[in-house]
């Protein structure tokens, strides 16, 4: 009890605990432990803002070991911040959760949050009770998602027609730094996920899909590979490049002699021991080369290494091999050429070979860095995007861009309904939100305000971020709307000369942005119902 505190008596016997530190301890309680809650969403919302849309800009994060990340992705930019305040810490969450779900519209879950807690500060101003504002939130996120399923529309996800699919990911690349060749990229992530998806399951195995990159070359060289691409060479330099008709032992086990399991000592005495372990070993490298030849097996694939004796030994018996195949790479492998993983030489059989059209070894301009491609697998659901670019940065990014295009299509294979984008839906609920309010006779129509006005913090910040005036943008816009009963009206960023975004194939997931407004609504009650804050070092800002 003394670790916390002491007690003691007051003078009429009655008992008191008496806690220690007091003064290393702060507290903030009612409105201004609820201004410090806004306060921080507002610094966090404000950074992401200017990286909303088309036009938006890019963040330079530096880590604390000097390594660099260029991105306008809201989910990377939020993870790779040094965020101290505990509510800031919790919009860090709601972009990963978006992220994790959707896989796109993390900058855009933020902002939308950021902007409903600042309106609500100044219905606190107001002497609204945070209860009732968020009462109202609720009320007004329930309207918005019906009016987003009022305006929906669906299309058909087929193999037989990818555009619309093409366009929705245009969508999503078209703000990321692979922009200039934004066509090619989405064409790319549509093929990968039509290779993989079920559609009998309407779903999508990402496992199927792997993206590797490789510094060299330009955005444009980027390609898909039907089959698996592996950072690895042929394990001796004297070995085929290419191997036609590959017939696979996937192995798990080593190439060398066999060990005890338990700590074991051996003592050579004379020099003829030594040759007897010299031929045994010799022994053992050759049974094990002879019974990966005997499945008909003409090429070996290790998860773990073998010395250069044992490297040797299998370029003699012409039978190729490649060494520390990582253990998710081994698994991709097996997948897609239909072989099964080995974990002993006694258990393999020609069964269980993995089977593949070709593997070929790529090099790379004037460097010495070499990859295997193993194509035209049994299994041909595995894909590999194979991405190039000038720099590191670039193909991170990259990577990044094409996780988010991916993410998009996969959610169109689980449900096809589609709303467009530049802005027009969120008018299209803050518009449907403040006629709701009219017609509410308690103090939530003032809530229910305040959250229309949030939702046109996202086509204010695309019209500012795209150079143009975002209020009068803003007030032009929802005027059209309401007098051409057209939904479709957005932000015209890219400068077509039309707003209506279905001509401009502006197009996002429903699911997408149902999933933004009520993550963003439920955060934003849960911060509103705390009152008292209580932490230590001077932590409460």
């Amino acid at each position: 009890m003394t670790s916390v505190g002491s007690l003691a008596f007051d003078e009429f016997g009655r008992p008191f605990f008496i806690v220690r530190d007091q003064d290393q301890k702060t507290r903030l309680t009612g409105i201004e432990a609820q201004k410090s809650h806004i306060m921080a969403a507002k610094s966090v919302a404000s950074t992401l803002k200017t990286s909303l849309g088309p036009n938006g800009l890019d963040k330079m994060l530096v880590s604390p070991d000097g390594e660099v990340t260029v991105t306008n992705d809201g989910a990377t930019i939020l993870s790779k911040m040094d965020v101290e305040h505990q509510i800031a810490k919790l919009l860090v969450q709601l972009s990963k959760s978006q992220d994790d779900e959707i896989g796109d519209g993390t900058t855009g879950v933020v902002v939308l949050a950021g902007a409903l807690l600042e309106h609500a500060e100044g219905l606190l101003d107001r002497g609204i009770h945070p209860i009732r504002i968020a009462d109202g939130y609720e009320m007004a996120a329930r309207k918005a998602v019906q009016r987003l399923e009022e305006i929906k529309e669906a299309f058909v996800v087929s193999k037989d027609h990818l555009e619309p699919l093409i366009e929705t990911a245009m969508t999503t690349l078209g703000s990321k730094i692979v922009n200039k060749c934004h066509r090619q990229m989405a064409k790319i992530a549509v093929d990968a996920i039509m290779t993989v998806a079920d559609f009998d399951r309407k779903d999508v195995d990402f496992e199927l899909i792997k993206v590797e990159g490789k510094v060299g070359g330009q955005l444009e060289d980027t390609m898909l590979v039907k089959g698996v691409i592996i950072d690895k060479d042929f394990s001796h330099p004297q070995m085929p490049k290419e191997i036609k008709d590959a017939k696979m032992a996937i192995l798990t086990c080593p190439f060398e002699p066999p060990k005890p399991k338990t700590t074991h000592k051996l003592d050579i005495k004379s020099v003829e021991d030594y040759k007897k372990l010299k031929e045994y070993e010799n022994k053992k490298f050759t049974d094990m080369v002879e019974q990966v030849k005997a499945t008909g097996a003409n090429l070996a694939i290790c998860q773990w290494g073998f010395d250069d004796e044992a490297n040797h030994l299998l370029l003699q018996n012409k039978l190729p091999a490649i060494r520390w195949v990582g253990g998710p790479e081994i698994e991709l492998i097996a997948i897609a050429t239909g072989g099964r993983i080995v974990p002993r030489f006694q258990e393999l059989t020609a069964e269980k070979l993995g089977k593949a059209g070709i593997v070929r070894e790529l090099s790379f301009g004037t460097t010495k860095d070499h990859m295997l491609v193993i194509e035209d697998c049994h299994n041909s659901r595995a894909v590999t995007i194979f991405i190039r670019g000038g720099n590191k940065m670039i193909i991170e990014e990259a990577k990044r861009s094409l996780h988010d295009a991916l993410c998009v299509i996969r959610n169109l294979v689980r449900n096809n309904h589609i709303v467009y984008g530049g802005g027009a839906a969120e008018i299209a609920c803050a518009l449907a939100v403040s006629r709701e309010a009219d017609k509410i006779s308690t103090i939530e129509q003032y809530a229910m305000r305040s959250f229309s006005d949030a939702l046109e913090s996202i086509p204010m910040a695309l019209a500012e971020n795209s150079g143009l005036h975002p209020i009068r943008t803003l007030a032009d816009i929802k005027s059209r709307q309401v007098k051409e009963g057209n939904p479709r009206l957005g932000i015209d960023c890219m400068g077509k000369g039309t707003n209506d975004m279905k001509d401009q194939h502006v197009i996002e997931t429903l699911i997408g942005k149902t999933q933004q407004i009520n993550l963003a609504t439920q955060l934003v009650r849960m911060i509103l119902k705390i009152d008292d804050i209580r932490s230590q070092f001077g932590q409460a800002q």
